[in-house]
């Protein structure tokens, strides 16, 4: 995928996907954790394999966990195959692969696809994990080859709109001088 108009150097990218590692997967159709949802009101066209759910919406898989005003589930002959979430924001939290703390991620639109194997932050799409933040008006995240692109939005005036990254260093120490160095 090409990143349109603020492109950042394919080295932050590689960079973030190492320093900011998001989870594996969205939700685990091969895991035996039953994904679970509650809601304010809820919607099943079963002829068309649409779920709708609405007001309050929280799904969870484990420790996986989904927020928004609107979720809608698409399933076909395999089972379960995209979730479309919408807030002001939608918010979607992971423990992170290791287990070393999680991944919180903010957007209006949130997307997982299982066919593609990706997740899709949209608008206003923040994503934060031990400290690193990226933001973005639109990020995708391949969870297979582990490859994060973004875009920013057009400039409005209320902001750069540009991809913003912030990236802790690994580990600092003490120097010998009792000051903090980065390794």
């Amino acid at each position: 995928m090409k990143l349109l108009d603020n492109p950042i150097p394919l080295v932050a990218i590689a960079i973030l996907s190492s320093l900011l590692p998001l989870p594996a997967r969205a939700f685990d159709l091969d895991s035996d954790v039953p994904i679970k949802v509650n809601a304010d009101h809820a919607r099943l066209d079963d002829n068309q394999g649409v779920a709708t759910y609405t007001g309050d919406v929280i799904l969870t898989q484990g420790e996986t966990r989904l927020d928004a005003d609107r979720v809608v589930l698409f399933r076909n002959g395999d089972g379960l195959n995209r979730i479309e979430a919408t807030g002001n924001p939608a918010h979607y939290r992971q423990p992170t692969r290791d287990g070393n703390g999680e991944t919180d991620a903010r957007a209006t639109n949130i997307t997982w696809s299982a066919q593609d194997k990706q997740l899709t932050f949209e608008k206003n799409a923040v994503i934060k994990q031990n400290g690193n933040v990226f933001r973005g008006d639109l990020i995708h995240y391949d969870t297979v080859q582990r490859l994060v692109t973004a875009q920013g939005s057009p400039d409005t005036g209320s902001g750069s709109g540009r991809v913003e990254m912030v990236i802790q260093p690994r580990t600092t120490r003490k120097g010998s001088d009792g000051s903090s160095q980065s390794q």
